[in-house]
C-alpha cells in the first residue's frame, strides 16, 4: 500500500523494560482520527483525514491512490479543489483560440448564467443533482431552450478541459441522468411576403433597404451592416459577402462572416433596385475599423448602411430603437423568432419553394454543412407526394387532348 495511516488519537511509547504500549494523545476524541499519507509523483506529501471507525475506508483510499499511480491515472486530490469559476477564468479562458467576439460572448454567458449558480463549487465536488438544479434555475428564469443549450455546452466544455488537465476524472455533464436542454420542437414558420413588406415600410426611410439584402440574399444582420459598395458585382450578378460588423467590448470591428466563410450570393434585380435607390439618397461612407480584434489591422470599406453620423450600425441600438418599433407598427409580435434573422428564414423558404437544392441553399446562407440546413428547413421542402403529383400532372397535363391513356386500344 502506498503511504501509511496515522492514528492521531493514540501514540506508541516504549517503557523502561523495552516494551511498547499505546497511550492516548492530547487529541483523543477530537476531530478526525485517521490521517492517510503518501508521497505524490511530484515528491510532496499528500494526505486525507477520516473520522473514527473509518480506518478501512482510509486503507481503501490509499489502495486506490496506489493503483492510479501504477496505471498512470493518478490525479492529485488537491487540484480538484479549485472552483469552477477560478478554473474557467484562470485556466480555460486564456487558452481559447476562437475569435475575440466569440470569446467575449462565451465569457458573458458564463459570467451571467453559470458563475452565480455553480461558480463557487470545487471542480471535484460536482454531483449530477447540482447540474440539474442549475439548469432548472435557468429554465425558471425564462431563458429559451436554445440559449440554455448553448450555455450548457460551454459549461460542459470547461469540464472536458478539466478532465484533459487532470483536474477531475470525468465530466459531470456527461452523466446519464444529466440531459442538455432539448431543442425547441416547434417548427420554424417563415414570414409571408406581406409581413416582410409591412416591416420594410414601417422602418425609418434610412433603414428600409436593410431588409432587401437580408430577405433577398439571406444575409445575416452583421453582414448587412458590413455590406460595402465594392461588394456589389453587377457584371456577374452576385454579392460578395466578405465581412460583417461585430461588437467587441462595446466597440465595432470588421470580421469575416460567421465561420470564416466568405461566399457569393446571386443578386436579384429587386435587391439591386432597392440598394441602388438607397445609395442615391444616402451615399456609401468610407468607414475604417480594426479587423478581427480591437488591436487588429485597420481596414476601410465604403459601407452602404450607416448611422446619420456616418458610423457603422450598432446591433443593440438598431434592434432596440429601429427594428422593434417597426415590428410594433407592422403588428408583428416581438421575440427572438421575429428578429432580423427571420428574413434569412424567409429567403430560404422562397428558394426551397422554388425547387432550389438544399446544397445551394446551404451555400447561399453560409452554413457549414448542408445537413444543418436540412435539419432547420426540411419541413419547408415539397413532400415526395407533392413532387410525384406535380411530375405526373406535367406529363399528363401536356398530353390532354392528344392520344393519352383513355385513347389506348383495349383488347377485345
Amino acid at each position: 500500500m502506498a503511504g501509511h495511516i496515522q492514528d492521531r488519537w493514540y501514540k506508541t511509547e516504549e517503557d523502561p523494560d523495552g516494551k511498547t504500549r499505546r497511550i492516548k494523545t492530547a487529541r483523543y476524541g477530537k476531530g478526525m482520527r485517521y490521517r492517510a499519507r503518501y508521497i505524490g509523483p511530484d515528491g510532496t506529501e499528500k494526505s486525507k483525514s477520516f473520522p473514527d471507525g473509518q480506518k478501512r475506508r482510509a486503507e481503501q483510499w490509499l489502495s486506490k491512490i496506489e493503483t492510479d499511480m501504477a496505471s498512470g491515472q493518478y490525479i492529485d486530490p488537491a487540484v480538484g479543489r479549485i472552483t469552477f469559476e477560478r478554473f474557467a477564468v484562470d485556466v480555460w479562458m486564456p487558452t481559447q483560440t476562437t475569435d475575440p467576439a466569440t470569446r467575449e460572448s462565451v465569457e458573458m454567458r458564463l459570467r451571467l448564467h453559470a458563475f452565480p449558480h455553480i461558480g463557487g463549487r470545487a471542480m471535484d465536488a460536482f454531483k449530477s443533482s447540482d447540474l440539474k438544479l442549475w439548469m432548472r434555475c435557468l429554465e425558471e428564469a425564462g431563458l429559451s431552450a436554445a440559449y440554455r443549450r448553448g450555455i450548457f455546452a460551454h459549461v460542459s466544455t470547461v469540464f472536458s478541459a478539466a478532465v484533459e488537465e487532470r483536474i477531475i476524472r470525468e465530466n459531470p455533464c456527461s452523466a446519464r441522468s444529466v440531459k442538455p436542454p432539448q431543442r425547441d420542437s416547434r417548427r420554424m414558420r417563415p414570414w409571408s411576403t406581406d409581413r416582410v413588406t409591412a416591416v420594410r415600410e414601417a422602418l425609418p426611410e434610412r433603414y428600409e433597404a436593410t431588409v432587401d439584402p437580408a430577405a433577398g440574399c439571406g444575409m445575416r444582420q452583421g453582414e448587412v451592416f458590413g455590406l460595402a459598395l465594392e461588394d456589389i458585382d453587377r457584371s456577374k450578378g452576385v454579392v460578395h459577402i466578405v465581412r460583417q460588423v461585430k461588437l467587441l467590448r462595446g466597440g465595432p470591428i470588421f470580421a469575416p462572416p460567421k465561420g470564416g466563410k466568405e461566399r457569393d450570393v446571386p443578386l436579384p434585380n429587386a435587391v439591386d433596385v432597392g440598394l441602388t435607390g438607397h445609395m442615391a439618397r444616402h451615399k456609401p461612407v468610407a468607414v475604417t475599423l480594426p479587423w478581427g480584434s480591437l488591436s487588429g489591422p485597420l481596414v476601410t470599406a465604403f459601407l452602404i448602411f450607416t448611422s446619420p453620423g456616418g458610423l457603422p450600425l450598432d446591433r443593440n441600438r438598431f434592434n432596440h430603437r429601429v427594428w422593434k418599433p417597426a415590428l410594433r407598427i407592422a403588428g408583428v409580435p416581438a421575440g427572438r423568432e421575429n428578429g432580423m434573422h427571420a428574413l434569412r428564414h424567409f429567403y430560404a423558404s422562397v428558394l426551397l419553394d422554388a425547387g432550389e437544392s438544399i446544397k445551394a441553399v446551404s451555400e447561399y446562407l453560409g452554413h457549414h454543412d448542408p445537413g444543418f440546413t436540412l435539419r432547420i428547413y426540411t419541413h419547408l421542402m415539397p413532400t415526395s407526394e407533392s413532387r410525384s403529383r406535380a411530375a405526373v400532372d406535367r406529363v399528363l397535363g401536356s398530353a390532354s387532348g392528344s392520344d393519352g391513356p383513355d385513347a389506348a386500344h383495349r383488347p377485345d
